[in-house]
């Protein structure tokens, strides 16, 4: 008897499509990058990401209070530097990035060019950092990088000074 993939790590529709958006091409290079030993030199894409889809019952199990986990804290920093990579792709700037997180899994990223801020994000629940599917994990990605290229094109002395 064959048992069925499990959802949250191979999606259902249009898989090949979200592996191909330029945001998760992004993030598997950087995660790839940093493979010293080549333990993901021989898995796919898909199971490169599976570390950023959190089903919702596995999430809501975590509990609302506790010191993040490392592994967590590894995607979460994965993510954003992924969005700052796709930030500098796109408007040829460089930019900057901070990120402060508390032991109980509060906090705030910034992505700034000189003397401009792009992005400002406050960080809640980083214990429970994930998505529910590669689908979202794109589309957020790509809403993140799009808000930072507004924020360019609103200022663009500003942002190129």
């Amino acid at each position: 008897m064959a048992t069925l993939p499990n959802p949250a790590v191979i999606p259902v529709l249009d898989h090949d499509k979200v592996v191909t958006a330029p945001f998760i091409k992004c993030l598997v290079r950087l995660i790839r990058a940093q493979d010293a030993y080549g333990s993901w030199k021989e898995k796919c894409d898909f199971d490169v990401l599976d570390h950023f889809t959190v089903p919702e019952e596995r999430r809501c199990a975590l509990p609302l209070m506790g010191d993040p986990d490392p592994d967590v804290l590894w995607r979460l920093d994965m993510f954003y530097q992924a969005v700052g990579v796709a930030i500098e792709e796109r408007s040829g700037l460089l930019v900057s990035r901070t990120m402060e997180i508390s032991n109980e899994g509060f906090g705030r990223v910034l992505f700034t060019t000189r003397r401009l801020v792009l992005l400002s994000k406050t960080l809640r629940d980083v214990h429970r950092f994930g998505f529910s599917s590669l689908r979202k994990l794109a589309k957020t990605g790509a809403k993140l990088v799009n808000d930072a290229d507004r924020v360019i094109e609103a200022y663009p002395d500003v942002a190129r000074a």
